[in-house]
């Protein structure tokens, strides 16, 4: 198989092979290797995912209401830390 790159991309590869000391052709299987593994992983989470939303065990939600939900929880959180470094802290024993 024969793949082409940018020159761009083939000077990083050749860049990385000579620092590692490894070659070019065998960190290329490494990382697709390692791509395709993860790419089977997702695409079996996705259709982990898409089986219960079939099935009824989990409810969509709208994406909005996602981002909103996302969103005031976020601001929650800033406001308890925000409010924690705020408070000063008092020693435990009499001063």
């Amino acid at each position: 198989m024969e793949v082409r790159f940018t020159p761009d991309v083939e000077k990083k590869l050749n860049d990385l092979a000579a620092q590692s000391g490894r070659p070019p052709n065998e960190l290329l299987q490494d990382a697709f290797a390692a791509y395709f593994e993860e790419l089977v992983e997702t695409r079996d989470m996705l259709d982990s995912r898409n089986d219960e939303l079939k099935s009824g065990r989990v409810k969509p939600i709208d994406g909005e209401e996602a981002f909103t939900l996302l969103m005031a929880k976020t601001e929650a959180q800033r406001t308890r830390e925000s409010s924690a470094a705020a408070t000063p802290l008092t020693p435990p024993f009499p001063a």
